[in-house]
């Protein structure tokens, strides 16, 4: 049973029957925000490409790696994004990022997700947006966040999934801020290390 979870929320990323997820998707989903026409009816609004990226560090806050549209696999191999989605049409999840939990180096202390407008537009133009953790191996959806707090800035942070004694864990950060790519979200991010 998937949990809704609010910002700030922690929840461990184990099985009911205890054992770790040892792959995990997290996906990203949204949808433009109708405007009234021409003639008063309602239709979508233009285009807007968010991009979904994730963020490697280390105990001592160093960036490992990164994952988003120019950079689709991470070196290792062990998490993959699925492609950029430059609309936000259709249903469902619209960019996916694929971890191979299990296959993490130990040096791996946590992952944070963020989301950005590339072309700059604000959240105020989308709706439904939201971020989930699946486990890859049922395709059951473990948790989700939604991300609709609508307003003029262009990115977030979405989650951080964090090593923690061992076990995987989810935060639920939801901090909103301004950057057009992850790369101009790194000061933002690091607090939340």
């Amino acid at each position: 049973m998937s949990i809704s979870l609010v910002k700030g929320q922690k929840i461990s990323l184990a099985k009911d029957s205890g054992a770790a997820l040892s792959r995990v998707i997290m996906g990203l989903g949204w949808d433009v925000k109708k405007v009234r026409g021409l003639f008063g009816g309602l239709k979508d609004g233009p285009e807007i490409d968010l991009d979904a990226s994730c963020a490697v560090f280390d105990e001592g806050k160093n960036l490992l790696d990164s994952i988003w549209f120019k950079q689709l696999n991470s070196k290792d191999g062990n998490i993959k994004h699925t492609g950029d989605n430059r609309t936000g049409a259709g249903d469902g999840d619209d960019e996916q990022i694929i971890v191979e939990l299990a296959n993490l180096a130990p040096t791996v202390k946590s992952l944070v997700f963020v989301v950005n407008s590339f072309t700059g537009q604000s959240f105020a133009k989308i709706e439904n947006a939201f971020c989930r953790i699946v486990d890859a191996s049922n395709n059951q959806e473990v948790a989700r966040f939604e991300l609709s707090s609508q307003g003029e800035h262009t990115a977030q942070i979405m989650a951080k999934v964090y090593r923690h004694n061992g076990e995987w864990k989810m935060h639920a950060i939801g901090e909103n801020t301004s950057a057009r790519t992850f790369h101009e979200l790194m000061p933002a991010i690091l607090p939340h290390l």
